[in-house]
Protein backbone atom coordinates (compact mmCIF):
# COMPACT_ATOMS: atom_id res chain seq x y z
CA UNK A 1 0.00 0.00 0.00
CA UNK A 2 1.18 3.40 -0.93
CA UNK A 3 3.23 5.58 1.77
CA UNK A 4 3.23 9.70 1.57
CA UNK A 5 6.38 11.37 2.80
CA UNK A 6 5.91 15.37 3.08
CA UNK A 7 9.39 16.59 2.26
CA UNK A 8 9.12 20.05 4.68
CA UNK A 9 7.99 18.72 7.29
CA UNK A 10 9.20 14.78 7.10
CA UNK A 11 5.26 14.08 8.07
CA UNK A 12 4.47 10.59 6.73
CA UNK A 13 1.25 9.19 5.73
CA UNK A 14 -0.11 5.60 5.77
CA UNK A 15 -3.24 3.45 5.37
CA UNK A 16 -5.68 3.64 1.77
CA UNK A 17 -8.44 6.74 3.30
CA UNK A 18 -5.54 9.14 4.35
CA UNK A 19 -3.54 8.70 1.49
CA UNK A 20 -7.09 9.02 -0.40
CA UNK A 21 -7.69 12.48 1.46
CA UNK A 22 -4.46 13.67 1.48
CA UNK A 23 -3.54 13.10 -2.50
CA UNK A 24 -7.11 14.12 -3.43
CA UNK A 25 -6.82 17.26 -1.43
CA UNK A 26 -3.65 18.41 -3.75
CA UNK A 27 -5.74 17.37 -6.82
CA UNK A 28 -4.17 13.69 -7.12
CA UNK A 29 -6.30 11.18 -7.57
CA UNK A 30 -5.66 7.68 -5.60
CA UNK A 31 -7.33 4.64 -5.98
CA UNK A 32 -6.46 0.84 -4.54
CA UNK A 33 -7.10 -2.48 -6.57
CA UNK A 34 -7.57 -5.84 -5.67
CA UNK A 35 -3.76 -6.82 -5.77
CA UNK A 36 -4.81 -10.64 -5.21
CA UNK A 37 -6.33 -10.35 -8.30
CA UNK A 38 -3.22 -11.14 -10.05
CA UNK A 39 -1.40 -14.77 -10.34
CA UNK A 40 1.00 -15.30 -8.27
CA UNK A 41 3.59 -15.77 -11.07
CA UNK A 42 2.55 -12.36 -12.43
CA UNK A 43 3.60 -10.63 -8.89
CA UNK A 44 6.99 -11.06 -8.74
CA UNK A 45 7.85 -11.43 -12.44
CA UNK A 46 9.62 -8.13 -14.06
CA UNK A 47 10.21 -9.29 -17.58
CA UNK A 48 6.94 -9.62 -19.38
CA UNK A 49 5.93 -11.42 -22.97
CA UNK A 50 3.05 -9.67 -24.58
CA UNK A 51 1.08 -12.30 -23.53
CA UNK A 52 1.51 -12.16 -19.89
CA UNK A 53 1.58 -8.30 -20.63
CA UNK A 54 -2.27 -8.95 -22.11
CA UNK A 55 -2.85 -11.35 -18.95
CA UNK A 56 -2.09 -8.49 -16.44
CA UNK A 57 -4.85 -6.03 -18.83
CA UNK A 58 -6.95 -9.02 -18.65
CA UNK A 59 -7.31 -9.51 -15.25
CA UNK A 60 -7.81 -5.77 -14.72
CA UNK A 61 -9.96 -4.93 -17.35
CA UNK A 62 -13.24 -4.36 -15.41
CA UNK A 63 -11.17 -1.67 -13.38
CA UNK A 64 -9.13 -0.32 -16.29
CA UNK A 65 -12.37 -0.01 -18.22
CA UNK A 66 -14.44 1.91 -15.15
CA UNK A 67 -11.08 4.47 -14.65
CA UNK A 68 -10.89 5.02 -18.56
CA UNK A 69 -14.41 5.73 -18.70
CA UNK A 70 -14.39 8.44 -16.09
CA UNK A 71 -11.65 10.03 -16.86
CA UNK A 72 -11.72 10.36 -20.45
CA UNK A 73 -8.51 7.64 -21.15
CA UNK A 74 -9.00 6.38 -24.52
CA UNK A 75 -5.63 3.35 -24.36
CA UNK A 76 -3.67 1.82 -22.29
CA UNK A 77 -0.60 -0.37 -21.87
CA UNK A 78 1.84 -2.27 -19.42
CA UNK A 79 5.09 -0.80 -18.65
CA UNK A 80 7.74 -2.99 -16.88
CA UNK A 81 11.02 -1.64 -15.47
CA UNK A 82 13.96 -3.64 -13.90
CA UNK A 83 17.44 -3.72 -14.16
CA UNK A 84 17.29 -6.46 -16.78
CA UNK A 85 15.57 -3.76 -18.89
CA UNK A 86 17.80 -2.82 -21.42
CA UNK A 87 18.96 0.98 -21.37
CA UNK A 88 17.55 1.57 -17.80
CA UNK A 89 20.24 3.96 -15.95
CA UNK A 90 19.12 6.10 -19.22
CA UNK A 91 15.25 5.47 -19.13
CA UNK A 92 15.48 6.62 -15.27
CA UNK A 93 17.58 9.72 -16.05
CA UNK A 94 15.01 10.58 -18.35
CA UNK A 95 12.49 9.94 -15.93
CA UNK A 96 13.99 11.32 -12.66
CA UNK A 97 14.22 15.17 -14.10
CA UNK A 98 11.27 17.19 -12.83
CA UNK A 99 8.65 17.51 -15.75
CA UNK A 100 5.33 18.14 -16.65
CA UNK A 101 2.61 17.01 -18.80
CA UNK A 102 -0.09 18.33 -20.96
CA UNK A 103 -2.27 15.11 -19.84
CA UNK A 104 -3.06 12.97 -16.32
CA UNK A 105 0.55 10.78 -15.79
CA UNK A 106 -1.58 7.64 -14.88
CA UNK A 107 0.06 4.41 -13.23
CA UNK A 108 -1.62 1.34 -11.39
CA UNK A 109 0.86 -1.18 -10.29
CA UNK A 110 0.64 -4.57 -10.45
CA UNK A 111 4.08 -5.21 -9.37
CA UNK A 112 6.84 -3.86 -7.54
CA UNK A 113 7.44 -0.05 -6.02
CA UNK A 114 8.25 3.07 -7.36
CA UNK A 115 8.18 6.78 -5.94
CA UNK A 116 6.18 9.46 -7.97
CA UNK A 117 7.38 12.65 -6.26
CA UNK A 118 5.00 15.65 -6.49
CA UNK A 119 4.97 19.10 -6.22
CA UNK A 120 1.59 19.50 -4.19
CA UNK A 121 1.62 23.51 -3.97
CA UNK A 122 3.96 26.31 -3.40
CA UNK A 123 3.16 25.95 0.08
CA UNK A 124 3.56 22.60 0.78
CA UNK A 125 6.44 21.68 -1.35
CA UNK A 126 7.46 18.11 -3.35
CA UNK A 127 6.22 14.78 -1.54
CA UNK A 128 7.22 11.41 -1.93
CA UNK A 129 4.27 9.10 -2.71
CA UNK A 130 5.46 5.19 -2.72
CA UNK A 131 3.40 3.07 -4.52
CA UNK A 132 3.03 -0.47 -4.72
CA UNK A 133 0.66 -3.37 -5.76
CA UNK A 134 -2.58 -2.08 -5.89
CA UNK A 135 -1.90 1.28 -6.21
CA UNK A 136 -3.29 3.55 -8.77
CA UNK A 137 -2.26 7.23 -9.32
CA UNK A 138 -2.77 10.24 -10.98
CA UNK A 139 -0.93 12.86 -11.59
CA UNK A 140 -2.93 15.95 -13.52
CA UNK A 141 -1.59 17.53 -16.15
CA UNK A 142 0.54 20.66 -15.87
CA UNK A 143 1.56 19.47 -12.17
CA UNK A 144 5.22 19.47 -12.02
CA UNK A 145 6.52 15.78 -10.73
CA UNK A 146 8.96 12.55 -11.78
CA UNK A 147 8.72 9.34 -11.06
CA UNK A 148 11.98 6.99 -9.98
CA UNK A 149 12.32 3.16 -9.05
CA UNK A 150 12.79 2.40 -5.40
CA UNK A 151 16.04 0.44 -4.26
CA UNK A 152 13.95 -3.02 -5.05
CA UNK A 153 14.19 -1.40 -8.79
CA UNK A 154 11.47 -3.13 -9.91
CA UNK A 155 8.15 -2.12 -10.86
CA UNK A 156 5.11 -3.41 -13.31
CA UNK A 157 2.68 -1.09 -13.93
CA UNK A 158 -0.55 -0.42 -16.17
CA UNK A 159 -0.57 3.12 -18.24
CA UNK A 160 -3.76 5.04 -19.36
CA UNK A 161 -3.65 7.50 -22.08
CA UNK A 162 -5.88 9.88 -23.47
CA UNK A 163 -3.43 11.09 -26.60
CA UNK A 164 -3.53 7.90 -28.23
CA UNK A 165 0.53 8.28 -29.21
CA UNK A 166 1.49 8.42 -25.17
CA UNK A 167 2.11 11.93 -23.37
CA UNK A 168 5.09 13.72 -23.60
CA UNK A 169 7.39 15.06 -20.72
CA UNK A 170 7.78 18.98 -20.44
CA UNK A 171 10.77 20.06 -18.45
CA UNK A 172 9.69 22.14 -15.69
CA UNK A 173 12.89 23.78 -14.32
CA UNK A 174 11.88 24.93 -10.17
CA UNK A 175 14.85 26.51 -8.01
CA UNK A 176 12.98 25.18 -5.08
CA UNK A 177 13.12 21.76 -5.86
CA UNK A 178 16.16 18.82 -3.99
CA UNK A 179 16.03 15.60 -4.46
Amino acid sequence: MAQIRIRNTNETITGVEPIREYLNSVGVLYEHWEGDKLPAALKEKFILSDEEKQQILSVYDEEIRDLASRRGYLTWDIVALSDATPNIEELLKKFEQVHTHTEDEVRAITAGEGYFIIKASEEIGYIDVLVELGDVISVPENIPHFFTLSDKRQIVAVRLFIETEGWIAHPYADPAFVK
